[in-house]
């Protein structure tokens, strides 16, 4: 699993940033560590990651702002779909929106599990990786309902005749929930299919994607058409 992926983890406290370059040398992954957001920068488009572990309070620039460049459309950008677990010692739900918003995949509150972090870590990199489900998403077909246009091998959403800008792991989600229309996931179950955590999982995740979700697809979000929630049970997708 861990053979050739590359690792980049930019952290600014150096006892974190041992710990967690020491579990993922211990699975086998290859660790390059920065301090500070300028030299992650450079260090991104020079060793290509596999996948970026970022702080978001950082010297110099920080984490949303890395990320934020990194998911800008650039023609020579290599890295542009690299998975992003962010780090970060906030807990407000606003600060975990703003990370997705730029186009974070996962988001770990300080302190945190070593352990889980590399169960993330392995999720992510599962899911990024060919020939796995969701990150051959683009095979399947495109899904056109009333007012709404989901095209996998462009990933972009229409409602009616306006584009709407998702993230890559709110696009998975709709696709997923789209593709099964009126069945009804548990944020559990939706963990496991879009994330791929088990146990480790933090079901908040969901949570935030799906009121990230309304915010983009809905017209009114206070009164979803699209994606529904099935109070105590999970989210499904129906158009009402």
């Amino acid at each position: 699993m861990s053979e050739n992926f590359k690792i980049l983890v930019v952290e600014d406290e150096v006892t974190v940033r041992r710990v967690i370059r020491q579990y993922l040398e211990r699975e086998g992954y290859a660790v390059i560590e920065t301090d500070n957001g300028g030299q992650a920068l450079q260090l991104l488009h020079q060793e290509e990651p596999d996948l970026l572990i970022l702080d978001i309070m950082l010297p110099g620039i920080d984490g949303y702002t890395i990320a934020r460049s990194l998911r800008r459309p650039v023609d020579d950008n290599n890295v542009q779909d690299i998975p992003i677990i962010m780090l970060t010692a906030r807990t407000e739900e606003s600060d975990r929106i703003t990370g997705f918003e730029v186009g974070t995949d996962d988001y770990v509150t300080k302190p945190f599990s070593p352990r889980e972090l590399v169960m993330r870590v392995k999720a992510l990199l599962r899911r990024s990786t060919p020939n796995t489900p969701m990150s051959n998403i683009e095979m399947g077909k495109a899904l056109t309902f009333e007012g709404l246009r989901l095209d996998p091998n462009t990933r972009q959403v229409k409602r009616d005749d306006t584009l709407i800008e998702l993230t890559h792991k709110e696009f998975e989600l709709l696709y997923f929930l789209a593709s099964n229309p009126r069945h009804v996931f548990s944020r559990t179950q939706l963990l496991d299919q879009i994330w791929g955590y088990d146990f480790y999982g933090d079901d908040s995740n969901v949570t935030v994607h799906i009121h990230r979700l309304r915010e983009k697809v809905e017209v009114d979000p206070a009164k979803p058409k699209y994606v529904h929630t099935v109070w105590g049970v999970g989210y499904k997708f129906d158009v009402l």
